[in-house]
């Protein structure tokens, strides 16, 4: 997609205000880092006080009707009888043969109302999936392009939000309904970095004026961009899709098992889901950190002690907290917890330690 047509954040006229550096994501041309300090201040900001991303590009979907439900229990991974209305829920679209069409969250408003956020390059994919398998009844509405969506994430954020007046006191992946100024939201107790936070999501057109009033209740809050959102989730471990799933990449290869609900009748893939796990898959997801001073890449080749390839890395990158390379791999199920590895670094090859996920300590939940 050339840049001419890549879409634009509603807070596009405020990034370019803050000195962003901006990248094409997903068919939008989104903030990579901003004057300031760049990734590695942006990540500390997050991991020590409060940063605010963009994430307006994602997608956005609605599952309206008697038995939106039933239909997204269906056909979505995870099992929505597992949580009530007011909570949300990390799920997947697979395909047919176990493959992840996307992953998303989902927030369940009620029986006859669903709302789930995608990828933004998948979005059009979603909806039309879980359109065309729609019963009588049920609709799914697309609403990408209509909200924005604004993750405050950190320490500081309950303290952020509490100035602006919203709601802070609901449980992990859980929302709240409120409003700003005549500006309805939805406060949702979710983000992507690890650490305690907030997405608010509101009506495009009210993008600049809630953006606005993040910054003016904490003046020391600093806009983070993609760059330090990608080392923020990598060194929680958090899987990206086109990285560590895809249509290529199932969850259970993935390890994300906890997001599939094994317990239910069906659900979309479920009977290659189970095939595999069954048989156990011939590569999985491990987490490697650097013995060294090497930086992983995407694509690099994990190798054993003999110098055979057993794997790929799928997310790498330099760990701000650690102070180290750091990456999640799909290598051969023999490799283990505490193993040591080889990355081909360019030319040469560099050890890492085959370490259990997260790399850096989570405070979502504190």
């Amino acid at each position: 997609m050339s840049d001419a047509a890549l879409r634009r954040s509603p807070l596009h006229d405020a990034h370019v205000e803050s000195g962003a550096k901006f990248a094409p994501f997903g068919g939008w041309e989104m903030p990579l880092e901003y004057d300031g300090g760049g990734v590695v201040a942006e990540h500390h900001a997050v991991r020590d006080h409060v940063g605010v991303f963009d994430v307006s590009h994602l997608g956005a979907a609605r599952i309206v009707g008697a038995g939106a439900l039933e239909h997204a229990n269906r056909v979505l991974s995870n099992d929505l009888a597992k949580i009530v209305d007011g909570k949300a829920q990390y799920t997947m679209l697979c395909t047919p043969e176990g493959g992840v069409v996307d992953d998303m969250l989902i927030y369940r408003f009620g029986d006859e109302e669903l709302f789930v956020i995608p990828n933004a390059a998948n979005n059009a994919e979603v909806v039309r999936l879980l359109a065309d398998e729609a019963p009588e009844g049920v609709e799914v509405v697309n609403e990408h392009g209509k909200h924005t969506i604004i993750a405050v994430q950190g320490p500081n954020s309950p303290a952020l939000l509490e100035k602006m007046g919203l709601p802070t006191d609901h449980e992990y992946m859980s929302f709240a309904r409120a409003e700003l100024d005549g500006v309805p939201l939805t406060v949702c107790r979710t983000g992507y970095t690890g650490e305690k936070g907030y997405e608010l999501v509101a009506p495009a057109e009210h993008a600049r004026k809630l953006w606005d009033a993040v910054f003016a209740a904490d003046p020391e809050a600093v806009p983070a961009g993609l760059g330090a959102r990608d080392t923020l989730r990598t060194e929680m471990g958090y899987s990206l899709h086109g990285n560590e799933i895809s249509t290529d990449i199932t969850p259970v290869e993935a390890r994300l098992g906890f997001a599939l609900g094994w317990r239910k009748p069906e659900f979309r893939g479920h009977e290659a889901l189970r095939a595999l796990k069954e048989k156990g898959p011939e590569r999985i997801s491990r987490a490697l950190r650097a013995v060294g001073r090497a930086i992983p890449r995407p694509g690099m080749a994990v190798l054993d002690a003999d110098g055979n390839e057993i794997g790929v890395v799928t997310s790498g990158t330099f760990s701000p907290t650690l102070k180290q390379g750091i990456a999640l791999a799909l290598v051969s199920p023999g490799v283990q917890l505490g193993d040591t590895v080889q990355v081909q670094v360019r030319r040469r090859t560099e050890p890492f330690e085959v370490v259990k996920p997260p790399f850096v300590e989570p405070g979502v939940s504190s």
